[in-house]
């Protein structure tokens, strides 16, 4: 049978009840004893055995938050056996960036502008993942984030809607494969839909007003091209757009994700929307929010205990719902069910799974990636790389440095800290005599590398939603003597050769419910770095984040900063060979990066406005242009580039120029660049930014190697929603075009485009 007449078979004897329950998805929570409370409110032992009885009754869909094959097994088994047709559940997770391999955080793996490598590190992710018996990612989010404050910034791609489209394919192909069901990967779900990441005040939840020119020019874009990629799934936002619940929208879910984007997958709200359009003033009880949200499009609901879409039947009995939609829904669900084989197979091998998570290849991607996402973005006078052979002494210092937990970020659960490598560790290995290898200490001389925390642990005044699931930076013991291992620490680094000192947020500062008002550093670290400088010894500054933080300070007075994010399961080993040069960095910054919070939001792709020779000078307190430019990221090799060409001077409307650079390495060593092309429409129908990413690529270029690099530009990559006509246009106009490292980029040419 194909897989709608398998469909069609089962839904034509499925009662309302049953239906209702492939339309839900359920929390399964066994929480540990001592997660703190109540960040979610339920009854952490009632919630689970609610779920079991009726998965009993076979009047659940979908279980989300186990990754325990044996548990899977088990819960399937009920699922199975309670159901009149035998029909499987399926099993979803966060598998953000990755499982029990965990690599570098989203917006690090954007960095490394390296689309390989992001296709392979969410591969890695879905084969762990479908081993234990997760068919199904709340991944990747491809939000447009464009103020840090927002904690979920780290979840996504940046600021740029061009790159955040291809790292959505990138993603949605390395989870999916090339279509739903290909052995070993597992379902991609794009979230959230739409406009999540543009939250009044950068505040988790509130509300979101967004202008057509924004929704469709700059939203849109990374959603469109991870359903052209074949996304299964596509997940509900929390807030209101523009007045209107997203999770209620039916001119979101139907009108313009289905008869518009032509997606043709299944719908999930996030966890407890449907039931808080109640809470929004929106729907007027349960049975209303289920119904609501069923004839707006979203085929599943997400609920950690009471359901809306289980008041389903009533709402038919009712007449609020149809039931042609409520059966829409259905087909979506069970054919994504046939599709994974879940119906002939839908459970997993324990043995096999144990093997798949301990596969060291999969380590080796990790480390990999970790090192492809990391941006140089100060090194003065070549501090950077360190010649281990000449050191005598290295100080690691701060809190940040070996804390296993905070090196692999938020977002991930299923976690073993013990084979997780922290900066420090890193560090002595590669220095310290621990390991042998091109340029490593050699047994007659191995670095003396000490360590020195120098401030506590800085504790968040609330949980973060993370805290429930345990496995979090420790408290420090009490007594812990502040001032003194603060002189500990500036003393180590006064007798050392050069002082390594790791500062950031710590992991639970951000993400989900973890929103900041203020970009500093946090706690003492600030204090800490400047008594550390005022020693004379050099120093490099290692920043662990996924935002952009308040480094004026350090940008003026530390002579090498290296962002490395929250690297990942290997990434103390990937920072120990970049700072020490086995591999150069080659990241790029995905976001423009402040001054100050008080500048934000900031993007380079902003309108060339009023008097545009003023635009530097926006602020009269402080400098209105970034810290750090987006695109921008140094290396240990040296680029130029020349000879910037355009095939034709002109083109029509519906035609593609070419546009090619030489790109030459005249550092003394490998290293890669990420060639940037930024357009600029000089007048049309509408005002255009003054410049937008419209082309990238990643070259690798020995020293003294010189490549051509060029880049078609067409009519995708000059059309735009203009808000006026509400409609895509292409103009006919001068168009600018640079190429080079970053958005700053001064080599310059230009086209004409004629009607």
């Amino acid at each position: 049978m194909t897989v709608q007449e398998r469909v069609e078979k089962l839904l034509a004897q499925m009662t309302p009840a049953e239906k209702a329950g492939q339309l839900t998805q359920y929390f399964y929570f066994r929480l540990p004893p001592d997660a703190p409370g109540p960040v979610l409110e339920f009854d952490r032992d009632e919630q689970p055995r609610m779920v079991e009885a009726r998965l009993g009754e076979g009047l659940v869909g979908s279980l989300l938050f186990l990754t325990d094959p044996a548990e899977i097994n088990r819960l399937q088994r009920l699922a199975v056996e309670g159901n009149r047709f035998g029909i499987p559940a399926l099993v979803g997770f966060d598998v953000v960036h990755g499982l029990r391999t965990v690599f570098p955080v989203p917006i690090a793996m954007a960095a490394s502008w390296d689309l390989e490598v992001i296709e392979a590190g969410q591969a890695v992710a879905a084969r762990e993942a479908r081993a234990v018996g997760i068919h199904w990612a709340f991944a990747p989010m491809v939000d447009i984030a464009r103020d840090p404050r927002w904690g979920r910034i780290i979840e996504g791609a940046g600021e740029d809607p061009y790159l955040g489209a291809a790292v959505a394919v990138a993603q949605v192909r390395g989870f999916q494969g090339q279509e739903m069901g290909t052995p070993e990967r597992i379902i991609a779900g794009p979230k959230h839909f739409a406009g999540y990441g543009y939250a009044l005040g950068g505040r988790d939840y509130d509300e979101v007003d967004l202008s057509d020119s924004q929704l469709w020019n700059v939203v849109l874009p990374p959603f469109r091209a991870a359903i052209e990629a074949g996304a299964g799934n596509v997940m509900t936002a929390y807030m209101d757009l523009n007045g209107i619940p997203a999770t209620g929208s039916g001119w979101l879910f139907t009108d313009l994700l289905r008869d518009t984007l032509g997606f043709d997958g299944f719908v999930v709200s996030d966890a407890n929307a449907v039931r808080n359009l109640v809470t929004h003033g929106f729907a007027a009880d349960l049975t209303d929010a289920g119904a609501r949200a069923v004839n707006a499009g979203v085929d599943m609901e997400m609920a950690i205990s009471g359901a809306a879409y289980a008041h389903l039947p009533e709402a038919l009995e009712a007449g609020e719902v149809d039931m042609a939609a409520v059966d829409a829904s259905v087909r979506r669900i069970l054919a994504a069910k046939v599709r994974m084989g879940l119906l002939d197979d839908p459970y997993v091998d324990e043995d096999r799974a144990r093997q798949v998570l301990a596969d060291p290849a999969h380590r080796d991607v990790a480390r990999v990636a970790a090192e492809r996402s990391a941006v140089l973005l100060r090194n003065e006078n070549g501090l950077l790389p360190l010649d281990a052979t000449a050191l005598g002494s290295v100080a690691v210092i701060g809190p940040l440095a070996d804390s296993p937990r905070d090196t692999i970020g938020p977002w991930v659960f299923d976690f073993d800290l013990d084979e997780t490598v922290t900066v420090l560790a890193g560090v002595r290995a590669r220095a310290g005599g621990d390991r042998s290898g091109p340029g490593a200490a050699t047994p007659d001389h191995a670095v003396r590398v000490g360590y020195a925390r120098g401030v506590p642990v800085v504790q968040r005044e609330f949980p973060s939603l993370f805290d429930m699931f345990g496995g979090n930076t420790p408290s420090d013991p009490d007594g812990f003597d502040d001032d003194a291992e603060f002189r500990r620490a500036v003393d180590l680094a006064a007798g050392a050769d050069v002082a390594i000192v790791v500062v950031g947020e710590w992991q639970n500062m951000i993400g989900e419910m973890a929103s900041r008002s203020s970009l500093e550093l946090p706690g003492r670290q600030l204090e800490l770095l400047q008594a550390v400088v005022g020693t004379g010894t050099p120093v490099v500054l290692v920043v662990m984040n996924g935002r952009p933080l308040d480094l004026r300070w350090p940008a003026a007075n530390v002579p090498a900063i290296l962002d490395v994010w929250y690297p990942g399961t290997q990434g103390g080993t990937a920072v120990a060979n970049l700072l020490f040069g086995d591999v150069s960095p080659g990241g790029k910054l995905p976001f423009t990066w402040p001054r100050t919070v008080g500048q934000v939001p900031m993007t380079y792709a902003h309108t060339i406005s009023h008097e545009p020779e003023n635009q530097a000078r926006r602020y009269w307190d402080e400098a209105s242009t970034p810290l750090f430019p987006f695109g921008y990221g140094l290396s240990y090799g040296r680029f130029t580039y020349t000879n910037l060409t355009v095939d034709e001077p002109s083109t029509t409307t519906r035609g593609t120029v070419t546009v090619s650079v030489e790109v030459a390495n005249t550092g003394d060593r490998e290293a890669d660049e990420v060639v940037q092309l930024y357009l600029h429409q000089r007048h049309g129908t509408a005002s255009r930014p003054v410049r937008e990413l419209k082309g990238f690529e990643r070259v690798t270029l020995a020293a003294g190697e010189s490549r051509t690099i060029s880049f078609p530009v067409g009519p995708d990559e000059r059309r735009y929603w203009n808000a006026a006509v509400r409609d895509w246009v292409t103009d006919a106009s001068t168009f600018d075009v640079w190429v080079g490292g970053d958005s700053t980029a001064d080599l310059t040419t230009r086209f004409e485009v004629t009607k």
